[in-house]
Protein backbone atom coordinates (compact mmCIF):
# COMPACT_ATOMS: atom_id res chain seq x y z
CA UNK A 1 0.00 0.00 0.00
CA UNK A 2 1.53 3.15 -0.96
CA UNK A 3 2.28 5.42 2.43
CA UNK A 4 0.29 8.41 1.27
CA UNK A 5 -2.79 6.26 1.13
CA UNK A 6 -1.83 4.45 4.34
CA UNK A 7 -1.96 7.68 5.93
CA UNK A 8 -4.99 8.85 4.75
CA UNK A 9 -6.42 6.05 6.18
CA UNK A 10 -4.71 5.50 9.66
CA UNK A 11 -4.47 9.71 10.37
CA UNK A 12 -0.96 8.96 10.82
CA UNK A 13 1.22 11.24 8.86
CA UNK A 14 3.59 10.23 6.04
CA UNK A 15 6.57 11.45 7.61
CA UNK A 16 5.58 9.50 10.71
CA UNK A 17 5.05 6.09 9.01
CA UNK A 18 8.12 6.36 7.04
CA UNK A 19 10.26 6.39 10.55
CA UNK A 20 7.93 4.08 11.67
CA UNK A 21 8.76 1.85 9.02
CA UNK A 22 12.29 2.49 9.13
CA UNK A 23 12.20 1.71 12.97
CA UNK A 24 12.94 4.64 13.91
CA UNK A 25 9.28 6.00 15.39
CA UNK A 26 8.14 5.92 18.66
CA UNK A 27 4.75 5.25 18.64
CA UNK A 28 1.92 4.85 20.47
CA UNK A 29 -0.39 1.55 21.34
CA UNK A 30 -3.72 3.91 19.84
CA UNK A 31 -1.53 5.16 16.09
CA UNK A 32 -0.10 1.52 15.79
CA UNK A 33 -3.88 0.18 16.26
CA UNK A 34 -4.58 2.83 13.77
CA UNK A 35 -2.41 1.85 10.84
CA UNK A 36 -3.29 -1.93 11.65
CA UNK A 37 -6.80 -1.46 10.43
CA UNK A 38 -5.76 0.68 8.32
CA UNK A 39 -3.87 -2.67 6.61
CA UNK A 40 -6.73 -4.93 7.66
CA UNK A 41 -4.65 -6.57 10.24
CA UNK A 42 -4.59 -7.14 13.60
CA UNK A 43 -2.31 -4.98 16.00
CA UNK A 44 -0.15 -8.19 17.28
CA UNK A 45 0.39 -8.82 14.16
CA UNK A 46 2.38 -5.68 13.52
CA UNK A 47 4.21 -6.87 16.74
CA UNK A 48 5.48 -10.49 15.51
CA UNK A 49 8.37 -11.28 13.68
CA UNK A 50 6.83 -13.77 11.49
CA UNK A 51 4.04 -11.25 9.95
CA UNK A 52 0.57 -11.55 9.61
CA UNK A 53 -0.74 -14.86 9.27
CA UNK A 54 -1.60 -15.69 6.02
CA UNK A 55 -5.62 -15.57 4.31
CA UNK A 56 -5.88 -20.05 5.06
CA UNK A 57 -3.79 -20.11 8.36
CA UNK A 58 -5.91 -17.68 9.97
CA UNK A 59 -8.65 -18.90 8.54
CA UNK A 60 -7.77 -22.27 10.18
CA UNK A 61 -7.19 -20.77 13.60
CA UNK A 62 -10.31 -18.44 13.53
CA UNK A 63 -12.23 -22.37 12.76
CA UNK A 64 -9.49 -23.96 15.90
CA UNK A 65 -10.86 -21.10 18.37
CA UNK A 66 -14.32 -21.45 17.61
CA UNK A 67 -14.23 -25.37 17.57
CA UNK A 68 -15.38 -27.52 20.29
CA UNK A 69 -12.93 -28.41 22.35
CA UNK A 70 -13.39 -32.52 21.02
CA UNK A 71 -12.34 -31.37 17.44
CA UNK A 72 -10.01 -29.40 18.80
CA UNK A 73 -8.29 -32.28 20.44
CA UNK A 74 -8.51 -34.11 16.54
CA UNK A 75 -6.87 -31.24 15.32
CA UNK A 76 -3.89 -31.20 17.59
CA UNK A 77 -3.36 -34.87 17.55
CA UNK A 78 -3.48 -34.68 13.24
CA UNK A 79 -0.76 -32.35 13.43
CA UNK A 80 0.90 -33.83 16.45
CA UNK A 81 4.73 -34.32 15.84
CA UNK A 82 4.89 -37.74 17.58
CA UNK A 83 2.10 -40.70 17.13
CA UNK A 84 -0.16 -40.67 19.65
CA UNK A 85 0.39 -44.25 20.43
CA UNK A 86 4.30 -43.47 21.08
CA UNK A 87 3.34 -40.92 23.61
CA UNK A 88 1.58 -43.06 25.52
CA UNK A 89 4.26 -45.32 25.63
CA UNK A 90 2.65 -48.55 27.36
CA UNK A 91 0.72 -46.39 30.31
CA UNK A 92 -2.66 -47.03 31.62
CA UNK A 93 -4.40 -44.25 33.09
CA UNK A 94 -7.99 -45.47 35.27
CA UNK A 95 -10.53 -42.38 35.29
CA UNK A 96 -13.89 -42.29 36.88
CA UNK A 97 -15.88 -41.68 40.22
CA UNK A 98 -14.93 -42.82 43.74
CA UNK A 99 -15.85 -46.11 44.63
CA UNK A 100 -15.92 -47.19 41.11
CA UNK A 101 -13.00 -50.07 41.53
CA UNK A 102 -9.95 -47.67 40.50
CA UNK A 103 -7.37 -48.65 43.48
CA UNK A 104 -8.88 -52.05 43.73
CA UNK A 105 -9.04 -53.38 40.36
CA UNK A 106 -5.74 -50.98 39.35
CA UNK A 107 -3.57 -52.65 41.80
CA UNK A 108 -4.56 -56.61 40.75
CA UNK A 109 -4.33 -55.60 37.06
CA UNK A 110 -1.21 -54.65 37.81
CA UNK A 111 -0.37 -57.08 39.97
CA UNK A 112 -1.49 -59.68 37.00
CA UNK A 113 0.37 -58.07 33.79
CA UNK A 114 3.81 -57.39 36.22
CA UNK A 115 3.43 -53.28 35.80
CA UNK A 116 3.80 -50.63 38.47
CA UNK A 117 0.85 -49.15 40.53
CA UNK A 118 0.42 -45.96 41.04
CA UNK A 119 -2.14 -43.88 43.20
CA UNK A 120 -1.77 -40.16 42.11
CA UNK A 121 -2.46 -38.92 45.31
CA UNK A 122 -0.11 -41.26 47.08
CA UNK A 123 2.40 -39.19 44.96
CA UNK A 124 1.18 -36.10 45.64
CA UNK A 125 1.27 -37.09 49.75
CA UNK A 126 4.62 -38.15 49.15
CA UNK A 127 5.92 -35.10 46.91
CA UNK A 128 3.73 -32.66 49.85
CA UNK A 129 5.46 -34.65 53.13
CA UNK A 130 1.63 -34.54 54.63
CA UNK A 131 -1.51 -36.56 54.23
CA UNK A 132 -4.02 -35.36 51.52
CA UNK A 133 -6.30 -33.81 54.10
CA UNK A 134 -3.25 -31.37 55.10
CA UNK A 135 -2.33 -30.35 51.21
CA UNK A 136 -6.42 -29.78 50.50
CA UNK A 137 -6.35 -27.42 54.20
CA UNK A 138 -3.31 -25.64 53.53
CA UNK A 139 -3.33 -25.33 49.43
CA UNK A 140 -7.41 -25.55 48.59
CA UNK A 141 -8.43 -27.19 45.68
CA UNK A 142 -6.45 -24.79 42.95
CA UNK A 143 -3.25 -25.63 45.01
CA UNK A 144 -4.13 -29.60 44.73
CA UNK A 145 -4.98 -29.21 41.26
CA UNK A 146 -1.71 -27.40 40.52
CA UNK A 147 0.07 -30.28 42.60
CA UNK A 148 -1.77 -33.02 41.00
CA UNK A 149 -0.62 -31.64 37.21
CA UNK A 150 3.12 -31.93 38.57
CA UNK A 151 2.62 -35.35 40.03
CA UNK A 152 1.84 -36.54 36.59
CA UNK A 153 4.28 -34.94 34.83
CA UNK A 154 6.64 -36.66 37.50
CA UNK A 155 4.65 -40.43 36.58
CA UNK A 156 5.34 -39.85 32.95
CA UNK A 157 8.73 -39.11 33.19
CA UNK A 158 9.42 -41.99 35.61
CA UNK A 159 7.46 -44.44 33.86
CA UNK A 160 6.73 -45.79 30.43
CA UNK A 161 4.46 -49.07 31.83
CA UNK A 162 2.63 -48.64 34.45
CA UNK A 163 -1.28 -48.65 35.61
CA UNK A 164 -2.30 -45.32 37.53
CA UNK A 165 -5.71 -44.41 38.94
CA UNK A 166 -6.20 -40.85 39.46
CA UNK A 167 -8.67 -38.40 41.41
CA UNK A 168 -12.26 -38.33 39.90
CA UNK A 169 -12.46 -34.74 39.55
CA UNK A 170 -8.66 -34.86 37.51
CA UNK A 171 -11.38 -34.65 34.29
CA UNK A 172 -12.41 -31.15 35.28
CA UNK A 173 -8.80 -29.00 34.93
CA UNK A 174 -8.52 -29.38 30.88
CA UNK A 175 -4.63 -28.96 31.01
CA UNK A 176 -4.43 -31.58 33.41
CA UNK A 177 -6.64 -33.98 31.47
CA UNK A 178 -5.51 -32.96 28.07
CA UNK A 179 -2.43 -34.58 29.24
CA UNK A 180 -3.80 -37.55 30.77
CA UNK A 181 -5.21 -38.12 27.68
CA UNK A 182 -2.06 -37.68 25.42
CA UNK A 183 -0.12 -39.53 27.59
CA UNK A 184 -1.99 -42.47 29.05
CA UNK A 185 -4.26 -45.37 27.35
CA UNK A 186 -7.40 -44.46 29.43
CA UNK A 187 -9.71 -46.56 30.87
CA UNK A 188 -13.10 -45.10 32.72
CA UNK A 189 -14.23 -47.26 35.25
CA UNK A 190 -18.20 -46.64 36.07
CA UNK A 191 -20.64 -48.15 37.96
CA UNK A 192 -24.21 -46.72 39.37
CA UNK A 193 -24.61 -43.71 42.13
CA UNK A 194 -25.88 -46.36 44.15
CA UNK A 195 -22.97 -48.74 44.20
CA UNK A 196 -20.47 -45.71 44.14
CA UNK A 197 -21.73 -44.55 47.38
CA UNK A 198 -21.98 -48.17 49.00
CA UNK A 199 -18.33 -48.74 48.13
CA UNK A 200 -16.86 -45.91 49.46
CA UNK A 201 -18.97 -46.22 52.86
CA UNK A 202 -17.97 -49.98 52.99
CA UNK A 203 -14.69 -48.75 52.92
CA UNK A 204 -15.03 -46.82 55.88
CA UNK A 205 -15.49 -43.49 54.27
CA UNK A 206 -18.23 -41.72 55.77
CA UNK A 207 -17.30 -38.02 54.55
CA UNK A 208 -19.80 -38.70 51.30
CA UNK A 209 -22.83 -38.86 53.96
CA UNK A 210 -21.78 -37.59 57.30
CA UNK A 211 -24.08 -34.59 57.77
CA UNK A 212 -24.93 -33.85 54.18
CA UNK A 213 -27.99 -35.24 53.41
CA UNK A 214 -28.41 -34.41 49.86
CA UNK A 215 -25.04 -36.20 48.76
CA UNK A 216 -26.29 -38.68 46.92
CA UNK A 217 -28.33 -35.92 44.58
CA UNK A 218 -24.32 -34.17 44.69
CA UNK A 219 -22.97 -37.69 43.15
CA UNK A 220 -25.81 -38.07 40.51
CA UNK A 221 -24.80 -34.31 39.37
CA UNK A 222 -21.41 -35.16 39.60
CA UNK A 223 -21.65 -38.00 37.32
CA UNK A 224 -23.54 -36.29 35.30
CA UNK A 225 -21.48 -33.45 34.48
CA UNK A 226 -18.44 -35.30 34.20
CA UNK A 227 -19.68 -38.50 31.97
CA UNK A 228 -19.09 -36.64 28.59
CA UNK A 229 -15.12 -36.29 30.09
CA UNK A 230 -15.00 -39.76 31.28
CA UNK A 231 -16.55 -40.44 27.93
CA UNK A 232 -13.16 -39.40 26.04
CA UNK A 233 -11.58 -42.46 27.46
CA UNK A 234 -10.06 -44.79 24.86
CA UNK A 235 -12.02 -47.92 26.65
CA UNK A 236 -14.85 -48.44 29.26
CA UNK A 237 -15.19 -51.14 31.91
CA UNK A 238 -19.02 -51.47 33.67
CA UNK A 239 -18.68 -52.55 37.22
CA UNK A 240 -21.94 -52.26 38.35
CA UNK A 241 -23.72 -55.49 40.32
CA UNK A 242 -20.19 -57.22 39.45
CA UNK A 243 -18.00 -59.33 41.48
CA UNK A 244 -14.59 -57.64 41.96
CA UNK A 245 -12.79 -61.20 39.84
CA UNK A 246 -15.84 -60.38 37.06
CA UNK A 247 -14.34 -56.75 36.69
CA UNK A 248 -10.86 -57.95 36.56
CA UNK A 249 -11.12 -60.23 33.97
CA UNK A 250 -13.19 -57.52 31.80
CA UNK A 251 -10.57 -54.58 32.52
CA UNK A 252 -7.73 -57.10 31.59
CA UNK A 253 -9.70 -57.91 28.53
CA UNK A 254 -10.14 -54.27 27.85
CA UNK A 255 -6.18 -53.58 28.53
CA UNK A 256 -5.31 -57.29 25.83
CA UNK A 257 -8.62 -55.92 23.27
CA UNK A 258 -6.75 -52.39 23.08
CA UNK A 259 -2.98 -53.56 23.19
CA UNK A 260 -2.09 -51.02 25.91
CA UNK A 261 0.44 -53.20 27.02
CA UNK A 262 1.31 -54.56 23.49
CA UNK A 263 1.18 -57.87 23.36
CA UNK A 264 1.51 -59.46 26.38
CA UNK A 265 0.31 -62.95 28.36
CA UNK A 266 -1.52 -63.20 31.17
CA UNK A 267 -1.19 -66.09 33.14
Amino acid sequence: MPRRALSELSGVSPRYLAQIEAGEGNISVILLDRVAKALNIRIEDLLSEDGPLDGDVARVARLYKAAPEAVQGRVRALLAPENPTALRAHRICLIGLRGAGKSTLGRMAAEKLRVPFVELNDEIEAQAAMPLSEVMALYGQDGYRALEAEAIARVVDRHDRLILAVAGGIVEDAATYDQVLERFHTVWLRTSPGEHMARVRAQGDLRPMEGNPAAMDQLKTFLTTRTPLYQKAQAQVDTTSKTVQSSLNDLLAAIAKNRFLGRVGIE
